[in-house]
């Protein structure tokens, strides 16, 4: 058995101004990532493509890796990086191959295409037409039509925050095997809803996405080979972003039909669950400074990078500053201009600095101030370490160099590359104990879950500003079909 894999990766947030070229997708690598390195670098991990790895050395396949090209969220991505990274699958995918598996994101926007996983799966079948292909998409995928034609089984994941991505990629790739062997018929039946759930009420900690996802996982016990809800992302403005499901079944198309349509129905009569009401800056970091049970997480959550978030937005610390809060630790800010005068400066030293406020916020039209704050270098970091898990373990991160800027008060950290801080390693890595914190400030929305829950005592979300609201009246949704709840009374 000769199987093709590839990971190719972005969530785009189409309001976001961070731009998204070739390097992007390779996050501090020497180069790209493909062949030898790339298998070495994702066998063990608990990623898409290493449980693809894993399945295909049960079945003693012989796996060939043309690219593996993983980038945060930002802007649309670069037509020139989208093309260049699909001619090395393309390329790769003329040889003789027995099934292809695809670790994709599912809301890839690119200059000029909407459906950046659809198309590169529509060119594909012009080189492939009839092997099979495996696909897993990330729960907040928005799903086109040519992503379900294209491909033979779709598999998503089951949490948020997603700690089962290596199971979603070892289901996609079992049922290729199986197909490959004969053993399986996969047929598939998708629909969509016009809803947009706000992404912090997505998360698989409570309901309704935890009983909706519940739900899926009884149906692939019972009588189906994968079942997917995808919340989908809300910050895209393309035709068909929103709730979707995509149900696969051993040559049953009926019960795929019946079972997708149930999905939908059941997340449509729940959609009032996915609002999400946000609490003003000032009275949210109030009742932190209330709290005695510590530690206690607070959410700059209208600017998280794993959104497409600039993540050089300071209002949400200045608050915390201006309130007193202390024995804190802030992760993180984007600014490599401050990060370098930090190193300048050099461990032990103090220094003026002022912090983010470089990008500009077009698409909300709210203020992007930088903070100026006095401080002593703490620390200095190269920015690479790896995930400890449950989410990605074993990932390496690069986040470039990094700094620790400690005010007397509370520790910044200041990173030259992109991070949710979703891994305690994220903190550990940089000599910074959250244990003994009582507050840790995090721009994240809900996979911060997966690294601190058993840690902390108290959440409390603030709302800032940033690419990454929960406030779409603070948007200008134009190309989105309609009517789309919320957006639209229905």
């Amino acid at each position: 058995m000769r199987l093709l894999l590839a990971t190719f990766k972005h969530e785009t947030n189409t309001f976001s101004p961070v731009a998204t070229p070739f390097e992007r997708f390779f996050k501090g690598s020497a180069g790209t990532l493909a062949g030898a390195a790339a298998i070495a670098a994702r066998t063990g991990t608990g990623s898409g493509i290493g449980g693809f790895i894993d399945v295909a050395a049960r079945y003693g396949a012989q796996i060939i890796v043309p690219i593996v090209a993983d980038a945060w969220p930002s802007g649309p991505v670069d037509r020139a990086a989208y093309e260049k990274i699909v001619e090395a699958i393309l390329l790769a995918a003329e040889d003789v191959f027995d099934g292809i598996l695809l670790d994709l994101h599912g809301a890839m926007v690119v200059d000029g295409i909407e459906d950046g996983e659809g198309e590169l799966l529509r060119r594909l079948r012009l080189i492939q037409p009839s092997v099979p292909i495996g696909v897993t998409l990330d729960m907040h995928a928005n799903l086109y039509p040519d992503m379900v034609a294209h491909a033979t089984v779709i598999t998503g994941y089951h949490t948020y925050p997603h700690i089962d991505i290596y199971e979603a990629g070892v289901r996609a790739a079992e049922i290729i095997c199986k197909t490959i062997q004969g053993e399986l018929h996969p047929v598939m039946s998708w629909g969509n809803r016009p809803m947009l759930p706000h992404v912090m009420r997505q998360g698989t900690h409570t309901g309704p996405n935890r009983d909706l996802q519940e739900r899926c996982k009884e149906l692939e016990k019972a009588t189906v080979l994968a079942a997917s809800l995808f919340v989908g992302f809300p910050h895209a403005d393309i035709s068909n972003a929103g709730l979707s499901v995509v149900v696969c079944t051993d040559a049953r198309p009926d019960v795929a039909s019946a079972s997708c349509e149930s999905l939908l129905n059941e997340a449509w009569n729940r959609r009032a669950e996915f609002l999400f009401e946000s609490v003003p800056l000032v009275d949210a970091v109030k009742s932190a400074v209330r709290c005695t049970d510590y530690p206690v997480v607070l959410l700059d959550h209208c600017d998280n990078v794993a959104s497409g978030g600039t993540m050089d937005t300071t209002v949400v610390l200045r608050e915390v500053i201006d309130q007193g809060i202390s024995n804190a630790a802030f992760y993180a800010i984007f600014d490599p201009a401050a990060v370098s005068q930090a190193i300048a400066a050099g461990v032990g030293n103090s220094v003026t600095i002022s912090l983010g406020g470089k990008a500009q916020l077009l698409a909300t039209g709210e203020a992007n101030p930088a903070l100026s704050v006095n401080a002593t270098v703490r620390t200095i970091s190269d920015g690479r370490f790896k995930l400890w898990g449950p989410m990605s373990a074993g990932v390496e991160i690069c986040t470039g160099p990094t700094v620790v800027l400690d005010t007397g008060r509370i520790l910044i950290v200041v990173a030259s590359g992109h991070m949710e801080p979703f891994d305690l390693n994220c903190f550990y890595s940089l000599g910074i104990d959250v244990r003994n914190m009582h507050y840790v400030v995090m721009k994240s929305r809900v996979h911060w879950r997966a690294g601190f829950t058993g840690l902390v005592k108290q959440v409390i979300e603030c709302d800032g500003v940033g690419v990454t609201t929960s406030d779409y009246s603070k948007l200008t949704f134009k190309n989105v079909r309609r009517p789309m709840y919320p957006l639209d009374p229905m």
